[in-house]
């Protein structure tokens, strides 16, 4: 038997619809109330994965820097102590030239001398400088100096000791004798040559007036 609402008269059903639909109402709210509550933690999750992933790949860039950073210093460490190795054998590149240029540089002297160069071509060591290159002062030492008229510019006329440099870097600069050009000789593009050729153009055009 269905109790009806206290204070609702036989037969009249109006309150008990009315105790119904606030019961219904508050249900509504009570699910509203949950699934604002749901939201709001899926929200706070996302962020919470967000702000893990941010810091899981600023660790990894981090990581990754410091590799690159301990690479580039071991090749650093790797290089200063090839220079230097490359560096303390130049005096004996330089008496193995000497050697081959009095012609002493034979039979099994030779074939080490050649397997030293080898060697230390391959470490990266370059030797440079050539007679007719032109003179660089980043690059050559200049010990003798002269004029010639067979030159145009400041040119290495002489090596009187070959240059080393691993890559860009010089080791020891060449020491050369270098020749400037002839003071007072002038090419025939100059100025002067020009100012030359009008007056001669000039006098020609007189004297054909006068004839």
């Amino acid at each position: 038997m269905t109790e009806k609402p206290q204070g609702a008269e036989p037969g009249d059903d109006s309150a008990a619809e009315e105790a119904v639909i606030k019961a219904a109402e508050e249900a509504a709210a009570a699910g509203a109330e949950g699934s604002a509550s749901g939201a709001d933690e899926v929200a706070a999750a996302k962020r919470e994965a967000a702000e893990r992933t941010a810091d899981l790949q600023r660790l990894q860039a981090e990581y990754q820097n410091y590799r690159k950073r301990v690479e580039r210093d071991r090749l650093t460490v790797r290089e200063i102590a090839v220079s230097n190795i490359l560096e303390s054998l130049i005096p004996v590149l330089d008496d193995i030239g000497r050697a081959r240029d009095h012609g002493e540089v034979t039979g099994g002297f030779k074939s080490v001398a050649e397997s030293l160069e080898t060697v230390v071509a391959k470490l990266g060591l370059q030797q440079f400088g050539k007679e007719g290159e032109p003179f660089d002062p980043t690059m050559h030492e200049a010990l003798m100096h002269s004029y010639s008229s067979e030159v145009t510019e400041d040119t290495c006329v002489q090596i009187l000791q070959p240059g080393y440099r691993i890559g860009e870097r010089i080791i020891r600069p060449a020491m050369v004798a270098v020749a400037e050009p002839q003071p007072g000789t002038q090419t025939a593009s100059g100025p002067d040559a020009d100012s030359a050729k009008g007056g001669e153009k000039k006098d020609q055009a007189d004297g054909g007036s006068d004839n």
